[in-house]
């Protein structure tokens, strides 16, 4: 089993941590022309972060829904699921592409965005909008790749997307002087250099897939399944990034050098979560194939297994940022304020792994399960807790020490219920 989980969440791994580089190379970049390009940044990625991870259903649940037909040997179950993603990912683009003027004015009103660095989210979000299409395709080949337990091909289109992005972001900012446009404008062109990549990949399944009917696409018993699962991770998606559009809203308010502060530890939240998703992922693929396959003795052992890579990965990142974590804050701006208030949170910083890595990977495990309405129903009572604790805290403490404890607790609420949940539960989790 450790060998199996390895050979999916190394891949994983490898795909997941380069992803925050494009957020780390970009926020250096901005961080580096002033203190309102970091913050408009970080508003621009956030409304995007919001906004994209809000249909993320198009990757876990396909990966989930894949996973459990590849493992009971049903092709044409699993081509009809994927066909199905791939048409609801194209209807649910257009919309953001015809009303981004009306999303960014919503988004900026709710996020608090002040005048001073109003006009460069803007123009940000006008160019890195066009990235939707590109971005929910994206969501649902990697949910094939991981269903059909290939990590591989997507580390391959990760690390071209990643790769592409750096290398125009740097040369758009740095040597054409584009500024915060340059940063929008790499990451469009990555994003569809690596959808082409992508679809290339999955042609090459074309023999393992099978034609399916447009009557069978439409069957009512497979489009309920089918939404059934994606509404309720749409719904577990919408409170979770409800939560860090919170977070920022929140630090907003507390005026840009309390932002950019925030900003930079939510760069040690990305770094660790996308590393342990890597695990998250392998036990996605893992769970469902055994839940599946009706195999409940691996089932348990992928389980057991996951949370173990996931907690060991964790404390080293614990470890790491205990010890470099100034070093590492340094490369993201040279503004002294801003240093001088992000070092003094670093102790809570290098804690978060520690508490967060459970939900990560209960989150794998019940995606893989299709236990969704349960993993739902965590993240909502976790976001009502975490918005009690942020109000209970900020009458003692600083605004962003009580605000990064209330956010450290969220991802330990999760956990824990998670865990609650699925003791009681286990194999008939639903």
């Amino acid at each position: 089993m450790n060998r199996e989980i390895l050979r999916l969440a190394l891949p994983n791994i490898l795909a997941n941590i380069s992803v925050p580089l494009i957020s780390s190379v970009d926020t250096a970049l901005m961080g580096h022309l002033s203190a309102a390009h970091l913050a408009a940044l970080g508003i621009g990625g956030m409304i995007f972060m919001f906004l994209y991870s809000s249909f993320g259903f198009l990757r876990m649940g396909t990966t989930g829904m894949v996973a459990q037909a590849y493992g009971a040997e049903e092709r044409s179950i699993l081509s009809a699921t994927l066909y199905r993603a791939v048409i609801l990912a194209v209807f649910l683009a257009l919309p953001m592409l015809i009303f981004s003027n009306i999303i960014f004015e919503l988004a900026a009103t709710l996020m608090n965005v002040e005048p001073g660095y109003y006009a460069l989210a803007r123009e940000y979000f006008s160019i890195r909008i066009l990235t939707a299409p590109a971005v929910l395709l994206l969501y649902v080949s990697t949910g094939f790749f991981f269903g059909v337990q290939n990590a591989r091909y997507p580390l391959y289109v990760t690390l071209l997307v990643n790769l592409v992005n750096v290398g125009l972001s740097f040369y758009f900012v740095k040597m054409l002087n584009w500024g915060i446009a340059g940063a929008a404008w790499g990451t469009v062109a990555a994003q569809y250099a690596g959808l082409i990549y992508a679809l290339w990949l999955t042609g090459r399944y074309r023999g393992f897939l099978r034609r399916v009917a447009w009557r069978e696409l439409l069957h009512w018993d497979a489009l309920q399944r089918f939404f059934h699962v994606n509404r309720n991770i749409f719904i577990r998606t919408l409170a979770l990034t409800f939560s860090l559009a919170y977070f920022y809203a929140r630090a907003a308010k507390g005026g840009e050098v309390t932002l950019s502060v925030m900003i930079l530890l939510l760069q040690f939240m990305i770094w660790m979560s996308f590393a342990i998703d890597g695990f998250a992922n392998a036990a996605e693929s893992l769970v469902g194939r055994y839940y599946g396959a009706k195999d409940r003795p691996h089932f348990e052992k992928a389980v057991r297994y996951s949370l173990t890579w996931g907690g060991g990965l964790a404390l080293l990142f614990s470890l790491v940022y205990a010890v470099a974590g100034e070093w590492i804050i340094r490369i993201f701006t040279d503004q002294a304020e801003v240093i001088e208030r992000t070092v003094a949170l670093l102790p809570l910083a290098a804690l978060l792994p520690l508490v967060a890595f459970a939900a990560f990977i209960y989150d794998g495990i019940f995606i893989g399960m299709t236990a969704v309405r349960a993993m739902r129903n965590a993240v909502l009572s976790a976001t009502l807790l975490y918005l009690g604790s942020d109000w209970l805290l900020e009458r003692f403490l600083p605004l962003d020490r009580a605000l990064w404890i209330a956010f450290m607790g969220f991802f330990l609420y999760r956990g824990v219920l998670q865990w609650w949940m699925f003791r009681r539960k286990k194999w008939e989790l639903h």
